[in-house]
C-alpha cells in the first residue's frame, strides 16, 4: 500500500502508539504471513485509534462492515464495556473462518459475532441502534453502506469510513480505478451532506469520522433538522 503520509512519520506514529497485546501481535503476524493482501489489516496505530473512538463514544453496540482476519473487531472490543457487543460482516468465507478463529482465541470471543454473507443483507437484518459503525469493505459499496447505516445510528452514534484517501488516488482526476472513483464521489457527497458533519483524517490511508447533525431524528432520518 502506497503511504499517503511520509513513511518515517507513519513509522514514528506507529512506534508512539501503545504497543499491541500478544494476541493482536499474533494475528498481525499470521495475517502478514498467510494473506497476500495483508495491507487491508488496520494495524497498530489505527487499531488503537479505533479502540479509543469506541471508548470515547462509550459505545455498547458496534457494527463493522468488513472484518478481514478479525484484527479490527478485536481492537475495538478492547474499548467496550463488559456488556458491549460487536456485529461484524464478512463476505469472504476464508476471511470469515480466519476471523472466527482469531476472535475465539482472543479475550473478547463473547462480545463479537461474525456474520458471513453480503454486508447489506446483514445490515438490513440487524435492528440497531448502533453507537459506532466502522466501514472497511469494498470501496464501491461505501455509499450504499453509508445510507443503510445512517438511519440505524443511536442518538450519539458515529460512522468511521476507512481508506478514504485510497493511497492518494482520490486526488487524481485521471485515475480510472473504480474504487478511487467511488471514494472520490463518497468523499464529495459526505463533505456536503446536510445530514452529517465529517472530518477526513490522515490516519494511515484516511479515516473519515462522521456524525449526524444534532436534531435529526433517530430511526428513519429526514434530510433536514427537525
Amino acid at each position: 500500500m502506497t503511504e499517503v503520509v511520509d513513511p518515517d512519520v507513519v513509522r514514528y506514529a506507529e512506534e508512539h502508539s501503545t504497543a499491541l497485546p500478544d494476541y493482536l501481535t499474533a494475528i498481525e503476524a499470521r495475517t502478514r504471513s498467510d494473506f497476500p493482501m495483508w495491507g487491508m489489516m488496520v494495524g497498530r496505530q489505527e487499531g488503537r485509534f479505533l479502540e479509543l473512538m469506541v471508548f470515547a463514544a462509550r459505545a455498547t453496540r458496534i457494527l463493522e462492515i468488513g472484518t478481514f482476519t478479525g484484527f479490527s473487531s478485536i481492537a475495538m472490543a478492547a474499548g467496550l464495556g463488559a456488556e458491549g457487543k460487536i456485529d461484524t460482516c464478512e463476505v469472504d468465507p476464508h476471511h470469515a473462518a480466519t476471523a472466527r478463529e482469531n476472535i475465539a482465541a482472543s479475550p473478547y470471543a463473547d462480545r463479537i459475532t461474525v456474520h458471513e454473507g453480503p454486508a447489506l443483507e446483514t445490515v438490513h437484518r440487524l435492528p440497531g441502534p448502533f453507537d459506532l459503525v466502522f466501514i472497511d469493505a469494498d470501496k464501491t459499496g461505501y455509499d450504499a453502506y453509508f445510507e443503510a447505516v445512517l438511519p440505524k445510528l443511536s442518538g450519539h452514534g458515529v460512522i468511521l469510513a476507512d481508506n478514504t484517501l485510497f493511497h492518494g488516488e482520490v486526488l487524481s482526476e485521471k485515475s480510472s480505478d473504480p474504487s478511487a472513483l467511488a471514494l472520490r464521489e463518497f468523499n464529495d457527497k459526505v463533505a456536503s451532506d446536510p445530514r452529517v458533519v465529517c472530518s477526513l483524517t490522515t490516519i494511515r490511508d484516511g479515516v473519515t469520522v462522521i456524525r449526524p447533525v444534532i436534531g435529526l431524528r433517530t430511526g428513519v432520518r429526514s434530510s433536514a433538522p427537525d
